[in-house]
């Protein structure tokens, strides 16, 4: 039975691999040489150091993918705003466990006071992920066209956003997240 739980350290080699195999043969993200776990040991101290989720799914013991908020950039004003990314591995496609993992980290992040999360998704023909984040009430805000390049070819990216909690209906300020 499939588990959503915390990362732990353990997790970190798995992580890397299934984001590897996204920078190698994917275009959901646009890095293009695959980080070392230490990269991947840095990258999710610091979410974690900023009290945001860092998720995984599991099932029968195995790592089957990863999600995770961080700010959606660094000025104390977005501090209510988080971009999410999620990756999961090859074998785990199609089996809902994407979605299910995406469910819990936006209540995860509506738990921790944000208010609004922001997707920015790697290629307009990524429909994966877009019929994911539609599926759990993302809407689609824009797209930057031909902004990056991999693959011998021009990749757009489809921003796409979707409101927690109370959204902006009211002020934040009694339950702030601090920066």
């Amino acid at each position: 039975m499939p588990l959503i739980r915390p990362s732990r350290d353990e997790d970190l080699d798995a992580i890397t691999r299934i984001y590897g195999h996204h920078v190698l043969h994917g275009t959901g993200t646009f890095e293009t040489t695959p980080p070392t776990p230490t990269d991947m040991a840095t990258r999710r101290a610091d979410v974690l150091g900023k009290g945001l989720p860092w998720l995984v799914v599991e099932d029968g013991g195995q790592v089957l993918g990863f999600a995770y908020g961080n700010w959606f950039k660094p000025r104390p004003a977005y501090r209510f705003s988080v971009e999410d990314s999620i990756y999961m591995a090859p074998e785990a496609a199609g089996k809902g466990l994407g979605r299910a993992l995406l469910a819990e980290l936006l209540a995860a992040l509506e738990r921790a006071g944000l208010r609004r999360v922001m997707a920015v998704i790697g290629d307009s023909t990524n429909a994966g992920s877009i019929g994911v984040h539609t599926a759990l009430g993302f809407e689609r805000v824009g797209t930057v066209s031909s902004c990056g390049w991999k693959f011998g070819r021009w990749l757009d990216i489809v921003i796409m956003q979707r409101s927690l909690g109370a959204g902006d209906s009211s002020s934040p300020e009694a339950d702030e997240v601090a920066p």
